[in-house]
């Protein structure tokens, strides 16, 4: 079986889509509905801007979010999924991959998700940090020491068996770094974010979220979406929307997440949009199936 990736936030690049908006007049006219949608060109940041505009979440979340579903939807002889999945974002551009959202409700949707994150960003300091080659529970273990001790701290990311993303406050997730080390990690690498993603800290963008998602028709899938808060299969349109509203402070359970769509009989893992991150994950998590970009 086939199952289609989608990539989250952090896989941007300058002139990202831009040779499917001058190669595919399917995708230039999706570019063009987003720019009216969103009322601001887009195209222009993603085409021809700085890595500074980029680095927005109020732009990099709708700009790869377009990426993504518009290279897999130019490919329409080519794209059948089987299974679907995303990474943080990446969940809502496999939503529509799915046929579960429209285009133009998927975008308002990553839109609303992205300028409440930025608010909450902004209403408190945080970051994050890649820990490698140190085992997960030793991670989740540290993490929860650091919050327990007052700081905020948490294992967001579970990428794959040995790097797991941490969030938190400034001072939590410095603090755990340095834990981290101590207990034998390889790195502990500080991330260039705007905030403490998939952790507490994103809870006040959770009911500006919860009202676009409520308002957001919402069909069922074309075939199964395993979503992040639980790494399980779901096609129901109640339970994806709860899952996509508890996504935002929840952990990333990547690494199951593979491993259940192997379990259900996945062979080909197909990347659509910016990047190879999810490809790479894949590899270390079952490295007997094939994983390329689309």
């Amino acid at each position: 079986m086939k199952a289609f990736v989608f990539p989250g936030q952090g896989a941007q690049f300058v002139g990202m889509g831009k040779d499917l908006y001058e190669n595919s007049p399917l995708a230039k006219d999706l570019f063009e509905k987003a720019n009216d949608i969103l009322g601001f060109r887009i195209t222009d940041l993603m085409f021809e801007g700085t890595d500074e505009d980029l680095r927005q979440t109020k732009v990099t979340q709708p700009a790869v979010f377009l990426h993504s579903v518009i290279s897999a939807l130019a490919k329409e002889e080519e794209f059948a999924p089987q299974m679907v999945a995303g990474h943080s974002l990446g969940e809502f551009s496999a939503l529509v991959a799915a046929g579960a959202l429209t285009f133009e409700d998927g975008l308002k949707l990553v839109y609303a998700r992205a300028l409440a994150m930025q608010k909450a960003c902004e209403a408190t300091a945080g970051t994050m940090a890649a820990i490698l080659g140190l085992a997960d529970d030793k991670v989740v273990e540290i993490c929860k020491k650091v919050t327990d001790e007052g700081d905020v701290c948490v294992a967001a990311n579970l990428n794959n068996p040995g790097q797991i993303v941490i969030s938190g406050t400034i001072e939590g997730v410095q603090k755990a770094c340095e834990l981290m080390k101590e207990a034998g990690a390889k790195r502990a690498l500080p991330l260039k974010v705007g905030g403490a993603f998939h952790s507490p800290l994103m809870a006040p963008a959770k009911a500006e979220l919860e009202q676009a998602i409520h308002a957001t028709t919402i069909h069922t899938p074309k075939c199964p979406v395993y979503q992040n808060v639980d790494a399980q299969a779901h096609t129901l349109p109640e339970e994806i929307k709860a899952n996509l509203i508890a996504q935002l402070t929840a952990s990333v359970r990547w690494t199951e997440s593979v491993q259940h769509m192997v379990a259900d009989g996945a062979v080909e893992f197909i990347e659509c949009g910016p990047g190879t991150a999810l490809q790479g994950m894949i590899k270390k998590i079952v490295p007997e199936v094939e994983a390329h970009s689309l």
